[in-house]
């Protein structure tokens, strides 16, 4: 084994057997696992962060399969490869089995040409494709390709599989670092599993960092402790990509966080999980504006005022001190009494207009700011609200057809809750 090879490189599984993780989907007697062995695969995709066996997943596939086992990168790849290794599998006189199994990395990145050129391969079943990708194939993948593939999600890999990926290494004299003799200490091998976030290549990279770059004691050992692994993954390398589902996932989170009344702690963690990802301050400040009127409203309007002055600093402050004003931007939200009565006011209000008659304006309320408006009746009727009590003055302001109709729903909730009790006063009065 060529040790210059990186040791993630060197240490991968060679079989179902070996393989770590990903249990929900190539456990024993799952329907992968299954397929694998019994080398009736379909065409599938596996999508999930890196560093969980996806392309490893592949290469045992490899091994077990009696096809033709073919590589290609998305990246690198073009329209006249994929008709090549189609041709391949359609030669009978090389190819008896007449299929060829086809691992395209990076599937996201196809164009729509290459998509469309390896549909009709994969449908006729010449090509068997196993597609690789970190970013949801949903966004990125045809709907005609995606109807006949099997979409298999692999998960971050937990702290005991890396644990036990990372042990396997350290014994394994071929192609390991066996013939090192190196003590790892509990709480740095703990460490390395914990901080990778699901990611085996990260936990392996750091292994083989700290046992190549440390210097072994008068008796010959390499002792890694906690420093050293500190040292050698010197920070979480969060699991977030703007141009990937990860990305609408913490912004989902975020919101979903603000939405729910007294979630402070989630809220400030979706919060810094954006900003350490190298998210606009801008792009934070929007979601936060949108959430002050869509879940506070009317129960606190002073948040929006909040909101979108925070949007106005973060634009002249900048970071690092723009994460104060989001954060307190962000809180103000969480921690406010909520009613999303205006969110669905506003798209009960639009459904009608879309979609029932909906009459003309009041002739009372029509424009007569020009000549002539009066001669066709406009304002006729038109009572000045600021001649009644209360500035109420009674008369028609939706057209005929919607007359009686209510769209704003007001909740007991904050300041939202004395508008209610005075709106169904008057309702009643009606």
């Amino acid at each position: 084994m060529d040790m210059s090879v990186p040791l993630a490189a060197r240490m991968r599984p060679v079989s179902l057997e070996e393989f770590v993780g990903q249990q929900h989907i190539v456990g024993k007697n799952k329907m992968l696992y299954r397929a694998i062995k019994s080398d009736r695969l379909s065409s599938c995709i596996f999508y999930g962060p890196p560093g969980t066996g996806k392309t490893t997943l592949a290469q045992v596939i490899a091994k077990e399969t009696r096809y033709p086992f073919r590589n290609l990168s998305a990246v690198t790849a073009g329209v006249k490869d994929i008709r090549a290794i189609a041709d391949e599998a359609d030669n009978r006189l090389l190819n008896p089995k007449g299929r060829v199994l086809l691992f395209f990395d990076e599937i996201h990145h196809l164009n729509k040409a290459q998509q469309d050129v390896l549909l009709p391969f994969v449908e006729q079943g010449l090509i068997i494709l196993i597609g690789a990708t970190t970013g949801n194939p949903y966004f990125d993948v045809n709907k005609a390709l995606l109807s006949r593939v099997v979409i298999f999600r692999f998960e971050p890999l937990t702290p005991r599989d890396i644990e036990i990926i990372l042990k396997r290494a350290l014994v394994d004299r071929k192609k390991g670092l066996g013939e090192f003799t190196v003590e790892v200490e509990s709480d740095a091998l703990a460490h390395l599993a914990q901080t990778s976030n699901g990611d085996a290549r990260i936990a392996m990279n750091a292994l083989e960092l700290a046992v190549l770059t440390t210097e072994p004691s008068a008796d010959g050992r390499i002792v890694i402790d906690i420093g050293i692994a500190q040292d050698c993954i010197r920070q979480n390398v969060l699991k977030y990509d703007k141009d990937d589902d990860e990305h609408y996932d913490v912004v989902s989170a975020f919101i979903k966080s603000m939405r729910n009344y007294m979630e402070p702690d989630a809220v400030l963690h979706y919060l810094a999980r954006l900003i350490e990802s190298g998210e606009k301050p801008e792009f934070i400040a929007r979601r936060i504006m949108i959430a002050a009127a869509e879940e506070v409203g009317l129960a606190n309007p002073t948040v929006l005022q909040v909101a979108v002055a925070a949007t106005l600093a973060v634009e002249r402050v900048g970071w690092p001190e723009a994460r104060i004003i989001l954060a307190q931007a962000a809180l103000a939200v969480a921690c406010s009494p909520k009613s999303n009565a205006s969110y669905e006011g506003i798209e009960k209000a639009i459904s009608d207009v879309r979609s029932k008659k909906i009459g003309r304006v009041p002739i009372n309320l029509r424009d007569t700011s020009y000549d002539g408006s009066r001669n066709l009746g406009h304002g006729k009727g038109y009572k000045y609200s600021h001649d009644y009590p209360g500035t109420r003055a009674i008369q028609a302001y939706l057209p005929l057809e919607l007359e009686g109709v209510n769209y704003y729903f007001p909740k007991e909730s904050g300041n939202e809750a004395k508008i209610k009790m005075r709106l169904d006063e008057i309702r009643k009065e009606c």
